[in-house]
């Protein structure tokens, strides 16, 4: 999951992160590593304004839906949603191709032309998810202004 926190003084820390369970854990261990981890960026960040956050409306495509993605993503937004109402955090779900086209100027851009767009201003990406999480933060960023 790729992952970019905004902060107040300009800079950003970003990254992707793995809740999957190990061999030996039991399911519930995804949405355990998940909640702490959302707890250590709060704690660090000192305060959080709003959570801006990639709304998946399909999995897959009409002929071959990816159940397991649906539910897992579903997982995530359940425990996000639970996190922002506790802590009194606006949450703000916002479309793939708003976040795509506000990255590249097309709506249906691929992943690599995201993570191009990333790179010239000036990230290091890591990967197609870290793309996307800067993409959302650049977006975010021009909303909260």
């Amino acid at each position: 999951m790729g992952w970019a926190l905004g902060l107040r003084d300009g800079k950003l820390r970003s990254g992707t992160e793995s809740f999957a369970a190990r061999r030996n854990e039991g399911p519930g261990q995804r949405w355990l590593k998940f909640q702490a981890w959302l707890g250590q960026q709060y704690t660090s960040a000192g305060e959080l304004q709003a959570i801006y956050y990639e709304l998946v409306m399909a999995h897959g495509t009409k002929d071959n839906p990816n159940t397991l993605a649906a539910h897992v993503y579903g997982g995530f937004e359940a425990f996000l949603q639970a996190f922002a109402d506790r802590n009194r955090i606006r949450l703000i779900g916002v479309a793939v191709g708003t976040i795509k086209k506000s990255a590249t100027g097309k709506g249906n851009a691929k992943k690599e032309q995201v993570i191009a767009a990333m790179r010239a201003r000036g990230h290091r990406v890591i990967d197609d998810n870290h793309g996307d999480a800067l993409a959302l933060l650049g977006y975010a960023r021009q909303r909260e202004a």
